[in-house]
């Protein structure tokens, strides 16, 4: 067993998830963001090693031959994963790491690290979720509505993660988000690790 904690957090787009771990890792320290590699073009605003380590196609295929990534998955005609060294290498460390990614994704997660913690966070309502990404100014009505039929199938995978958030109020959401985190630092399996010199000590 590691040190840190592997998170899986996944949402339909416009859920307020990134918005939502922003927040968090703000507010506590060892926590890090698995910056995943992409295919897709490069947004207003993002920097590559930072967002995302932008690739080409046939570079992340290479990857996937080479056994490079934990995970991977096709979205909207591009492609995501996590890269399987920086992950193990961070939990190793103590750090807990969050992976953003999908349910497919998290699907193949579960297979290789059952250990790891699952977290799906949904919208209040399907209006609620077009208005956020109608508020974005980011896409075409075409696009959004694509978006809005993708986001109700992977509503559908809600029961397959061990915590389910509404992002209804932020401040509520985030801290249930925040105390998930707390309790998993102190569950037994991992306070004996965090705590070893302690624990040690108290009882001999």
């Amino acid at each position: 067993m590691t040190l840190g904690t592997l998170y899986i957090i996944s949402a339909p787009s416009g859920a307020g998830k990134t918005s939502l771990i922003s927040a968090l890792l703000e507010k506590n320290s060892g926590i890090e963001v698995s910056v995943s590699h992409t295919t897709r073009p490069t947004r207003a605003g993002e920097i590559h090693g930072q967002h995302y380590h932008f690739v080409s196609v046939e570079s992340f295929k290479e990857g996937i031959e080479a056994g490079v990534f934990l995970e991977y998955a096709q979205v909207f005609d591009n492609f995501y994963g996590t890269s399987r060294s920086t992950v193990k290498e961070r939990l190793e460390q103590g750090i807990d790491v969050i992976l953003e990614i999908d349910w497919q994704g998290a699907q193949q997660i579960r297979v290789l690290e059952p250990e790891a913690c699952s977290i799906f966070i949904l919208p209040p309502s399907i209006e609620a979720l077009e208005q956020r990404l109608q508020s974005r100014n980011q896409d075409s009505d075409e696009v959004i509505a694509r978006r809005l039929s993708q986001a109700k199938e992977d509503a559908t995978h809600f029961s397959e993660y061990d915590y389910v958030i509404i992002n209804k109020d932020f401040e509520k959401a985030l801290e249930e988000l925040q105390s998930i985190f707390v309790s998993q630092r102190v569950k037994l399996s991992k306070a004996e690790l965090r705590n070893a010199d302690t624990l040690k000590a108290l009882i001999d």
